[in-house]
């Protein structure tokens, strides 16, 4: 487990903040989008994947797809911290979709976001998305297996998947070098950028195999690893 940056460095991203997200994240977990965390904390875990793309790529990303973004975490903290940056919301929910575009034309057109509905083993294989997004984020997209066979589908040849990860848990047992590397996967590190939440960090090192990702629900049903 690496700590990475320090609270006071993941504080200076707060300030890209669109006075708008607060609301916004109140709003959506009104309706039960994002869970029962209170806000802060919740921009805060969204913070970190920004800290941890930013000090691996010496900056953002050019493209980033947030998997099963639901009411807009971490996607609309990244689009409001990477206003030149491509910012893919992606849900396969019709009222959280809806909400997130709701959201985003009430924003003034200074960040490039962008809402797509559908299911991440569809989309993951249209040739406009298919290994053409420089880092992936993952919030609570699925299983690790799941994660990583729809999440390698939109990542590019030397690209970051970003993940959260429940506490205190040993990277081998949930991302085993073996079943990554059938994806195409390989692990950089498990950071925690202010001590408190837990990311994996992957990278696309090979091109996934024309197999995946299988047909909808089959990730789940019989994990690749």
């Amino acid at each position: 487990m690496v700590e990475g940056q320090s609270s006071e460095a993941v504080e200076q991203f707060r300030l890209r903040l669109d006075d708008r997200l607060d609301p916004a994240l109140r709003r959506s977990s009104e309706l039960g989008f994002i869970g029962t965390m209170p806000i802060a904390d919740q921009i805060d875990h969204a913070l970190g994947f920004v800290a941890i793309l930013e000090e691996e790529l010496g900056g953002p990303p050019s493209s980033v797809i947030d998997l099963g973004t639901g009411g807009g975490v971490p996607g609309l903290v990244l689009a409001c911290c990477w206003p030149d940056t491509r910012v893919v919301m992606m849900d396969a929910s019709e009222r959280r979709t809806t909400f997130l575009l709701e959201v985003l034309e009430s924003w003034t057109a200074t960040h490039r976001g962008e809402v797509m509905r559908g299911r991440a083993e569809d989309l993951g294989r249209r040739d406009d998305l298919r290994e053409a997004f420089e880092a992936v984020t993952s919030r609570s997209f699925g299983l690790p297996a799941a994660t990583a066979e729809c999440g390698s589908s939109f990542l590019g040849i030397g690209g970051l998947m970003v993940v959260s990860e429940p506490p205190d848990t040993p990277a081998g047992d949930r991302w085993p070098e073996g079943g990554l590397a059938i994806l195409g996967l390989t692990t950089v590190e498990t950071r925690r950028p202010t001590g408190r939440y837990g990311y994996q960090v992957l990278r696309k090192t090979s091109h996934l195999d024309g197999r995946y990702p299988r047909r909808v629900g089959v990730p789940v049903k019989r994990p690749a690893f």
